[in-house]
């Protein structure tokens, strides 16, 4: 299966290439990162008052609640922990010292949990966009597909959440503005007829992508996790092995409930990949690490705002740089 490049156009020679970012990308990643720096950075120079300090288990007890405040989970926070201990007990440190470890020790649970999109080999892709509602799904979507027309692709929305009104409206809105064709189905109407019709239409119009937003009903309804799964198994006889990515669309502001959102989608949706939407400087962003990591999914974009050029394929470098600088510089 192939892996769609953003940021080229279709005809580039090399597929190889990886596109620079955007200007202003990693000042953009700052500020979005801007409450989960400020509280690891206060909480950094909190153990540095005094000049140096001695790598006790006082500090590292300190340094591991500094880190689980950043929303980024246990485990990451007693690896860094352990690194730290490893290689600096009993040794007075300066914060660099430690914020080394911490960078190290992020990139390397991170840059395994990062991809592109997959796409079909042949006929259309077909992306399922599924998360709670309030999660910025929609917006997301339109996000996705405005970067997919501008890379050249013909994109065709489907708009299965048809229990909010607001929402269909607003992906309908979103369509005209970006130019995308969009298939809709009446209100309260059957969300896999419309999965159904946009596949239908994605394959007779010869469409690249087809990207179906679903209902954002709470994780923990049976019923509503059964009408995920059927929705896939209806756009699976009509192109075998879609949908090609099932996108689980997360607010970066729900801290530690987002893991129990992955747990559900995952289960029902058979989700393969992570968007961080609303990472606007009112997050704890840490907590993508504990969500890519305890359920295997990567990540694979991050919403930094509310246009639509706002949705950037996930860098874990350029990430966790954005994070670490802005925690220093707090």
């Amino acid at each position: 299966m192939a892996i769609f490049g953003f940021g080229r156009k279709q005809d580039d020679e090399d597929p190889g290439d990886v596109p620079p970012p955007r200007p202003g990308l990693l000042d953009r990643l700052k500020s979005g990162l801007a409450k989960t720096a400020r509280l690891l950075g206060t909480d950094v120079r909190d153990l540095f008052k005094r000049e140096g300090r001695l790598v006790d288990e006082a500090f590292l007890e300190e340094l591991r609640g500094a880190l689980v405040r950043t929303d980024m989970g246990p485990a990451a926070a007693d690896a860094i922990v352990a690194d730290v201990r490893d290689r600096l007990r009993a040794r007075v440190v300066e914060p660099d010292v430690v914020v080394d470890s911490i960078r190290r020790e992020l990139l390397a649970r991170l840059q395994s949990r990062a991809g592109g999109i997959a796409a079909a080999a042949t006929g259309p892709t077909v992306i399922l966009v599924t998360g709670v509602n309030g999660s910025g799904k929609t917006t997301s979507i339109a996000k996705l597909a405005n970067r997919l027309v501008k890379e050249g692709r013909r994109v065709i929305l489907g708009a299965g959440d048809t229990f909010r009104a607001a929402a269909v409206e607003q992906l309908s809105m979103w369509a005209g503005r970006i130019g995308a064709e969009i298939v809709r189905g009446e209100h309260a109407s059957d969300p896999a007829s419309v999965a159904h019709r946009a596949v239908a239409r994605a394959l007779e119009g010869h469409f690249d992508v087809c990207i179906i937003d679903t209902a954002g009903r709470l994780q923990t309804q049976a019923n509503l996790m059964q009408e995920l799964a059927k929705i896939r198994r209806v756009i699976a006889k009509q192109i075998p092995d879609a949908p090609h990515e099932t996108l689980l669309v997360i607010d970066a502001t729900a801290g530690q409930n987002a893991l129990s959102q992955a747990k559900g989608f995952k289960e029902a949706a058979g989700c393969t990949g992570i968007v961080l939407a609303k990472l606007d400087g009112s997050a704890r962003g840490g907590v993508i690490v504990p969500v890519a990591e305890q359920f295997g999914l990567p990540v694979k974009f991050v919403g930094l705002g509310e246009s639509a050029d706002d949705l950037e394929p996930f860098d874990p470098e350029r990430f966790v740089t954005a994070l670490l600088e802005g925690a220093l510089a707090a």
